[in-house]
């Protein structure tokens, strides 16, 4: 099992920051990746960002590129996304995801959110 545990939301007006962490416990050996998802009211989940656990890769929805910036740090278990230039539609709940693989199968975990709102 692996949990993950996000901070760093709040309100933030239009056109402002925000960094979010995740930090995951547990078995995180088999971690592959680790990313973003967020869940708008009346919306669905919808991918944000994903940064691979040990290759210098990264993915990023086209709503977000150029604003947003995942990062991780290895030895703290833990990810982050900076968010820049927030706009009123990046107002969502934010979920923090953990892919692993235990032979002979994958993973996905998810953390409990943390609530973005962006002010116009």
């Amino acid at each position: 099992q692996v949990q993950l545990v996000e901070s760093g939301g709040g309100l933030v007006q239009a056109g402002g920051s925000l960094r979010l962490s995740c930090a995951a416990s547990g078995r995180t050996s088999g971690t592959l990746t680790m990313g973003w998802f967020r869940q708008a009211p009346g919306k669905e989940r919808e991918f944000v960002a994903r940064i691979s656990w040990s290759a210098n890769s990264s993915d990023y929805a086209d709503s977000v590129k150029g604003r947003f910036a995942i990062s991780r740090d290895n030895a703290k278990n833990t990810v982050y996304l900076q968010m820049n230039r927030l706009k009123p539609e990046d107002t969502a709940v934010y979920y923090c995801t953990a892919e692993c693989y235990y032979p002979p199968r994958a993973y996905n975990y998810w953390g409990q959110g943390t609530q973005v709102t962006v002010s116009s």
